[in-house]
């Protein structure tokens, strides 16, 4: 079975699909002394920018690690909607609130969240109906309320922060602050390749 997309696990090149072996390794290793395919020149160290033909199989990695876990959190997020009686999208909207701090209008949180002015709207809506959020006036402009927790919305999002902060602290791998600061500066490329996408 041919394979698109694999992961370096161990010093062997594993298949995404079958989670077999695979033979062919033509292909270079960041941080090693392989020479980039039918090109003759070196692989860039660890610490070295990759170049271009690198880089692009290198992320393609990260594309097949983030498939599979968007697709696990988001249905543990919606076992704990049934649970919890919070759809995904009120508690993204009870999260930001929280992470930013301060009040926003629905434009900001649907830029923030990428998602749709209309979705956010909808959400907001509902938790305002649960008394999660509150509208209060904007003084830069009328017509956009902002939105803020409600005591009980405060309480309602740091109990589920603090229970999935429960399970966070359970990831292995000996993972260290550079680990994470490189996971997240990684993304964060990856977000502003996407960033002219209009989620509207």
């Amino acid at each position: 079975m041919t394979t698109q997309l694999s992961l370096f696990r161990d010093g062997v090149r594993w298949g995404v699909e079958d989670n077999e072996p695979v033979t062919e390794t033509n292909e270079p290793v960041a941080g090693t002394n392989e020479s980039v395919a039918g090109t003759g020149e070196p692989v860039a160290g660890v610490d070295e920018p990759l170049p271009p033909e690198v880089l692009a199989g290198r992320l393609s990695e990260v594309f097949a690690v983030l498939g599979p876990l968007y697709r696990r959190t988001t249905r543990a997020l919606e076992l704990k909607e049934r649970k919890e009686g919070f759809p995904v999208g009120v508690r993204a909207v009870l999260e930001l609130l929280r992470m930013s701090g301060r009040p926003m209008t629905v434009p900001q949180m649907g830029r923030t969240l990428a998602l749709s002015r209309q979705f956010v709207q909808r959400m907001v809506n509902e938790a305002a109906g649960r008394d999660l959020v509150e509208a209060i006036p904007n003084p830069a402009h009328q017509r956009s309320s902002l939105i803020r927790l409600t005591d009980t919305g405060r309480t309602a999002i740091d109990v589920l922060v603090a229970r999935e902060s429960a399970l966070l602290k359970q990831a292995g791998g000996e993972l260290t602050a550079a680990d994470v600061d490189s996971c997240v500066r990684v993304l964060t490329q990856l977000l502003a390749l996407f960033e002219d996408v209009d989620v509207n």
